[in-house]
């Protein structure tokens, strides 16, 4: 197999001109959803581009069947998990456009998408960051552009506040759900499952921080990006369906901690001492009012009796990695 460092370049936009994109796809056990992202990259697209697929030693024969189906796909077949943030600096580092393009491997991208985010970064030349309009499945629309974690937004969405006041932006929290997604607008932050950076401002900013492992690393990209001067925009125009999911449904608990320790790393990063501390306790709360809502007894869904369980062990997982 193939080492991070010996991967061979198989992309069709290596044999012409310099890339307008480089798409980089981190990718670990999700074989079915990389197989619909990588089938929804190879039509529909105008812009020169390549695709790069680094696969974080996935035990479900993901690579091979990268290899098969997507000769075109430069393979990098890593032998050790290098998390998101570090196999994203590996594709980066193979990749030759322009424009660097992070998708999750539960990604499609629209036919026309890319071609929209390369028209408007070739425009807008002061944008460093650029995300597109993200779709769930059923065509819901994702909160994929937010807000810069406070202490006030998130004890708004620990006690509810934001679903009280869905409208409001004073108690939105960290989702802007009182924005409708559907015009050009200046954001805080982009969420990581698709995203768009300008090299040049990369060169400034820096890439990924490799210390975080599985989340959070998004909202510190862009703020980086931000204090270095560069915009982080968001445009509705180019569309996408974001699943949710791929890798993390491989095993939700560890996933749900790994989330909660990148939180705490991301405010030991960017917050006061005194912030910290607080963050926890509201942390705390959070998961105390989950693990009660999980225990109190309701009617279950079908096919979702086991959920409460895992519900409660998440939390329990949880409060444990907050204090101990």
């Amino acid at each position: 197999m193939a080492d991070t460092l010996t991967a061979p370049l198989a992309s069709p936009a290596a044999l012409s001109a310099t890339p307008d994109i480089s798409v980089i796809i981190v990718s670990w056990n999700a074989s079915k959803y990389l197989e619909e992202c990588l089938d929804s990259l190879s039509r529909g697209i105008s812009c020169a581009y390549e695709v790069i697929v680094v696969d974080n030693a996935s035990s479900d024969g993901s690579p091979d069947m990268v290899e098969a189906k997507f000769p075109w796909v430069t393979l990098i077949r890593s032998n050790v998990n290098l998390g998101f943030s570090k196999g994203n600096n590996v594709g980066i580092a193979r990749s030759r456009g322009k424009y660097l393009a992070l998708v999750n491997s539960d990604v499609n991208v629209f036919p026309s998408c890319l071609d929209l985010l390369v028209a408007f970064m070739d425009k807008h030349r002061d944008v460093g960051m650029l995300g597109p309009r993200i779709l769930f499945g059923d065509r819901r629309q994702q909160s994929s552009c937010r807000l810069f974690p406070t202490l006030w937004n998130n004890f708004c969405e620990v006690f509810y506040l934001n679903k009280v006041f869905p409208r409001s932006k004073f108690f939105s929290g960290e989702h802007m759900f009182y924005f409708g997604f559907d015009e050009v607008r200046e954001v805080e932050v982009l969420v990581g499952c698709f995203v768009v950076a300008r090299r040049e401002a990369t060169d400034q900013f820096g890439l990924l921080d490799e210390g975080f492992f599985f989340y959070g690393e998004d909202i510190d990209w862009s703020q980086r990006c931000r204090d270095a001067g560069w915009k982080v925009m968001f445009d509705p125009e180019p569309v996408s369906v974001h699943y949710c999911g791929g890798s993390t449904a491989n095993d939700p608990i560890r996933f749900s901690v790994a989330q909660l320790k990148a939180r705490l790393q991301l405010w030991a990063k960017h917050k006061s001492p005194p912030a910290r501390l607080m963050i926890r306790f509201i942390l705390t709360a959070q998961c105390l009012l989950r693990l009660v809502s999980s225990i109190i007894p309701t009617k279950p869904l079908h096919g979702a009796k086991k959920a409460p369980g895992l519900r409660a062990r998440t939390q329990v997982a949880c409060l444990k990695a907050l204090w101990f």
